[in-house]
């Protein structure tokens, strides 16, 4: 008898057959935006969706050629509202949706942004809305039209492109000149600070760092002579277009140069998803239709659970099976769900009909059902795959319907689980029988489905397991987020431990809304058994949602040749927590395991610092599926809830209309204070992922693009800072650098080795994520006004080659220029101080005749009087 692969399928009765964006041929489908369910109906939000949508779609259709539209979009709103013209929803969640309309993380925060994880040319999570920015109109001149804010976010999501203004840096220094941080540079305006009053000011400088101050604002003409970029100001009525390589601004400090180093329109056809298909698409013969719409809705979540109990489920498999789906039952099923419980081995059998989830006893019912022996009847005369049963019934699942999530134990699990969980918009997980792993529970722990308010949803506090004969001791930290329904599920393999739980003030166990604080756990055995610990809890404020961890790869299934990315977003209601410790965990089937350390420091896989998004490459493969886990806690306490960094459409504070600045409202002041947080502690599951190499050995990467290179000119010293790269990626320690410069920053980024060399023989390299610097002097004297570009490339031990970093420019300033007013950008230093000194000469000149006219006059009227005498 050969071992049947087991596998647990969570099927949720909610009807489609596709998940994610698609090009059907010209036109975009298959969009879902989600309505979050804590917000109250109101018909008018759907009208302006689709009023959005439309404007964008035309928008689009212009901006990129007549190639593509927006020719579909799906609607879910919340179980709450009331039905209509409502059809049932499908596979549509608002956890998978590709544009969220949902309430900020605070009160004023109404811009538009895009969450975005990955590398340049990477598709972004979503884009969020908020109904206050759909709903009010006034709105519209701060950001600009709706369809064009749209596509701004559209090509975040789906092209991987960045935005080319920065808010940290509106303006830097070029060969003398000020100018503001832009693409394209043929966009015009004029330089200005508001004053409290809401009058205008020429801006001032800096008296420590010579620079413009922050308060330096750059106001746009509302006309141009340029029609690019969408990715810097869309608002413009002249711009409907990205910007193209011959008129990108490779100088401006914006994220689009730093992350991709290329125009956005050469991001979009040569590194996006839709790479491919926007090369060969040819414009459709007529102009695009207006975009169709379908509104959804689902009352309520129907699962069912589907279980195993053949033959391979011998042994302890099958208490595995029954402790995760009591837990999934007991803990994690939300109320007013149903349920339906089923079991198979060679034919299937009922042994729950659906049944809603509306009080404790209901649950425990349910427990009751589940199976609790095996049957032995089944013979697979297989190598141990999954047999053709599954892989025959697997087209009629994923066009049933219903979303399918599977748990597969064992090897060689069939790839039909994997196929029917990526085609319904399923989770696949990959859990070993190993008790000590608990990864079975940490499975059924994964299965929640979102609605937007992640106060009604289950929170993984802790998952740790051990094998001794001792004691099995630690803390679980309950944060003042979470509280309510928590619970401890200890699960032993042999023999009931004696089990001790301390709370901050005292030893109980108390129901309602746990104590907030460090709670001790101790376990003790007196016979060597696996025993394992699972804490969840939810929120302990209906208002207040709590802190969460989602992680994930940036791909299912790799064959090596593009590295791997674990991310983990650690947030509170779309605000970052950051400075957090985050590990993560990553085991092979073949019990192959991997754990390090996930950073949010803006270098090697990670996007952006400080967004409360941790990433690093993962470069240790092997063949074969693999589990993630990742767990979470206060680091030492420096953790902090930190204000959202966003990629989106910028607010704009006003135009130049006919020479004259028109100033918009002020936007909503939004507090960016970072806030305290307490002990917390948090793991999570991510889906598993397939690993097939041509060989055995894992591949050699070269180490990774450093792109935070920044530069400072000091008198006649440049200080270069960066963060160290590894020997593979973002992993071990380089070997060495070649750092290169150049006055002509287009001939450093096209031709890196024609640079000037600088001599890096006393830089040894750190380990990876170290803050490196390199301070030197170079041959010359620089010049007042000189702007310099540099570069920096890394080695690893087998001589492999990093890209080439960003460019960094540096501008040596010895005396600060008068701030620019109503001239147009691109100022002259020395037409500057020439204006200066011709002002200064006319000046003097009319104080010296009036000077000489007063006492003349003076003299002349005492002759007068002593004539008189």
């Amino acid at each position: 008898v050969l071992p049947f692969p087991v596998f647990v399928l969570l099927w949720m009765l909610l009807s489609s057959t596709s998940t994610g964006i698609k090009l059907d041929g010209n036109g975009y489908v298959d969009i879902i935006i989600a309505i979050g369910s804590r917000v109250p109906q109101d018909d008018m939000l759907i009208d302006k969706i689709k009023e959005m949508v439309t404007e964008g779609s035309y928008y689009l259709y212009d901006a990129l050629d007549e190639k593509v539209y927006f020719k579909d979009a799906t609607i879910l709103v919340p179980s709450h509202w009331s039905v209509k013209d409502f059809s049932k929803a499908r596979t549509e969640s608002f956890e998978k949706a590709h544009i969220k309309i949902d309430y900020a993380n605070s009160v004023n925060n109404i811009e538009p942004y895009t969450k975005q994880y990955g590398e340049c040319g990477d598709e972004g999570e979503f884009i969020h809305f908020t109904p206050e920015y759909l709903l009010n109109d006034t709105l519209i001149e701060l950001y600009g039209s709706r369809g064009r804010v749209l596509v701004h976010e559209w090509a975040h999501l789906r092209w991987g492109v960045y935005d080319e203004n920065n808010d940290k840096k509106p303006f830097y220094y070029s060969n003398g000149r000020i100018e503001p941080t832009r693409c394209s540079k043929n966009i015009e305006g004029q330089f200005y600070e508001v004053t409290a009053g809401g009058s205008l000011q020429q801006c001032r400088t800096d008296p420590e760092t010579l620079l413009l101050t922050k308060e330096c604002t750059f106001f746009p003409d509302r006309n141009q002579i340029t029609n690019s970029s969408i990715m810097f100001l869309p608002s413009l009525d002249p711009v409907t277009a990205f910007c193209h390589e011959n008129e990108h601004n490779y100088e401006a400090p914006n994220m689009q140069n730093i992350k991709c180093g290329k125009a956005t329109w050469t991001v979009i056809f040569e590194d996006s998803v839709d790479k491919d298909a926007l090369r060969s698409l040819k414009p459709p013969e007529s102009p695009p239709p207006p975009p169709s719409f379908k509104i959804v809705q689902r009352k309520q979540r129907v699962v069912c659970l589907i279980l195993d109990v053949s033959g391979s489920m011998r042994g302890s498999r099958i208490l595995l099976q029954q402790q995760a789906a009591t837990h999934f039952l007991r803990n994690i099923i939300e109320e007013q769900a149903s349920v339906g419980i089923v079991q198979f081995s060679t034919s299937a059998s009922t042994l729950s009909p659906l049944t809603t989830i509306d009080s404790d006893n209901t649950r425990e019912n349910l427990i009751k059902m589940l199976p609790k022996y095996v049957v032995y009847e089944i013979i697979f005369l297989t190598d141990g795959e999954a047999t053709d049963n599954i892989e025959l019934c697997a087209p009629s699942a994923i066009k049933s319907g219903a979303i399918i999530s599977t748990v597969a134990f064992g090897k060689k699990a069939a790839t039909a689980l994997i196929e029917m969980a990526e085609q319904t918009g399923g989770k696949f997980i990959y859990a070993n029988d190993e008790l000590t792993s608990n990864q079975l529970m940490d499975a059924f722990a994964s299965f929640t489905f979102s609605t937007g308010d992640y106060t009604k949803e289950p929170v993984q506090l802790e998952s740790v397991g051990e094998r001794t004969s001792d004691w099995f001791n630690g803390t679980v930290s309950v944060d003042q987020t979470v509280g309510n329904k928590t619970s401890f599920v200890i699960i032993y393999e042999l023999s009931f431990p004696s089990v001790y739980i301390q709370s901050p003030s005292v030893t109980l166990n108390v129901p309602g809304t746990a104590e907030p604080g460090d709670w001790q756990y101790s376990i003790q055995t007196t016979i060597l058994q696996a025993l394992t610990l699972t804490v969840t809890s939810q929120a302990a404020q209906a208002d207040v949602p709590p802190i969460t961890v989602k992680t994930r790869m940036n791909q299912k299934s790799s064959d090596g040749t593009k590295p791997m990315i674990v991310f983990a977003e650690v947030s509170q209601n779309y605000r970052p927590v950051i400075n957090a410790e985050v590990w993560a965990t990553l085991e092979s089937e073949t019990g192959i395991e991997h754990t390090f350390q996930l950073l949010d420091n803006g270098a090697g896989a990670d996007a952006s610092q400080g967004d409360g998004i941790y990433s690093r490459y993962f470069t240790k493969m092997v063949n074969g599926r693999s589990s993630l886990k990742v767990r979470v806690k206060n680091q030492e306490g420096q953790t902090r809830l930190a204000a959202p960094k966003k990629s989106g459409a910028p607010y704009v504070p006003g135009y130049v209309v006919n020479g004259v600045v028109q100033l918009n409202p002020p936007k909503p002041p939004v507090s960016e204070e970072p806030l305290e947080v307490g002990s917390f502690t948090r793991t999570a599951t991510g889906e598993s992922f397939e690993v097939t190499l041509s060989g055995t050995a894992p591949p050699n990467f070269p180490p990774n693009r450093i792109t935070d290179l920044s530069a400072e000119i000091q008198e006649d010293t440049v200080l270069l800072s960066w963060t160290a790269p590894g020997e593979d990626l973002d992993q071990g320690t380089a070997k060495s650098y070649e750092i290169r410069w150049s006055f002509d920053l287009d001939m450093l980024r096209d031709s890196f080795s024609n640079g000037h060399v600088v001599n890096t023989a006393a830089v040894s390299p750190q380990e990876a994520g170290s803050v490196e610097q390199h301070s030197f002097n170079l041959s010359f004297p620089i010049q007042n006004g000189t702007t310099l570009s540099f570069a920096i490339q890394s080695e690893d031990e087998v001589n492999a080659t990093s890209e080439t970093s960003n460019i960094a420019q540096a501008s040596k300033i010895l005396r600060a220029p008068k701030p620019p007013g109503i001239s147009n950008p691109g100022m002259n230093l020395t037409v500057l101080v020439i204006s200066v000194c011709v002002v200064t000469m006319v000046i003097c000149f009319i104080v010296a005749v009036t000077t000489w006219a007063v006492k003349r006059k003076k003299l002349s009227s005492e002759s007068k009087v002593e004539l008189t005498i």
